[in-house]
């Protein structure tokens, strides 16, 4: 698992309709995490390299002075850049702000229509907890082989897939790989169904029971585990 850089986070279909304002030298700035926040002193709770998403309530009450203030508490803190929603309380980035931030190289981007921040923060999430599957990137044997080594594979698998475990063989063949198949379309029904060859009712039918058995399935955490738990259960054949 590696972080994405700002301009991989940038690339996400949810984030097609962001306009990078300044900070284009930062775009290969790795992004640790994503946080919706509208308080001017969000600075003193992060730890760097999170992109910040705001409506710019705040920012549109505030003096000149404290955005900029603002602005400069965020690139100092090492945050990763600020996504604003230019739709409601902010039509344009201040233009105390976007000097700012250009002065200092500080990435920040806009949508000029309303998003779901809760859509934009759950596709950043996926990605920059999504395992690694490529062959040339040994985190994921690593991780694999720490488990069987310390020997907690067959725990993690009851855990993270228990009841589906103990179907009967035909049934928990077809839910592994809905999962999987899932998995890697990040739960997008059409593809998961163009992948396995089936209507996108049968995908919607099995995700219910596989809700049923897993629990929920909407972390970015939760997702990682079965994951684990799916290639895990492939070493075992």
């Amino acid at each position: 698992m590696s972080l994405p850089t700002l301009r991989q986070i940038l690339g996400l279909p949810a984030f097609r309709g962001a306009e990078l304002l300044s900070g284009q030298a930062r775009l290969d700035g790795q992004i640790t995490w994503v946080h919706v926040a509208e308080v001017l002193d969000a600075a003193r709770l992060l730890s760097g390299g999170e992109l910040l998403l705001s409506t710019g309530l705040e920012l549109a009450r505030t003096s000149p002075e404290a955005r900029v203030a603002y602005v400069r508490s965020l690139a100092e803190a090492g945050v990763g850049g600020l996504g604003l929603e230019l739709v409601q309380w902010l039509k344009e980035v201040p233009a105390e702000m976007l000097q700012t931030a250009r002065m200092l190289q500080f990435p920040i981007l806009v949508f000029r229509s309303e998003v779901r921040f809760a859509e934009l923060t759950r596709a950043a999430h996926e990605r920059i907890l999504r395992p690694a599957v490529s062959e040339d990137e040994p985190l994921l044997e690593s991780l694999l082989d720490a488990l069987i080594e310390a020997g907690l594979g067959q725990r993690f698998l009851e855990r993270q897939l228990g009841t589906l475990l103990r179907l009967p063989s035909r049934p928990k063949s077809t839910l592994l790989a809905t999962l999987e198949a899932l998995l890697l379309a990040q739960f997008n029904i059409a593809k998961a169904a163009r992948k396995l060859g089936v209507r996108r009712q049968s995908i919607y039918y099995r995700l219910e029971q596989l809700r049923g058995m897993l629990g929920e399935l909407e972390s970015p955490e939760k997702r990682f585990g079965l994951w684990l738990a799916l290639e895990l259960l492939k070493r075992q054949g």
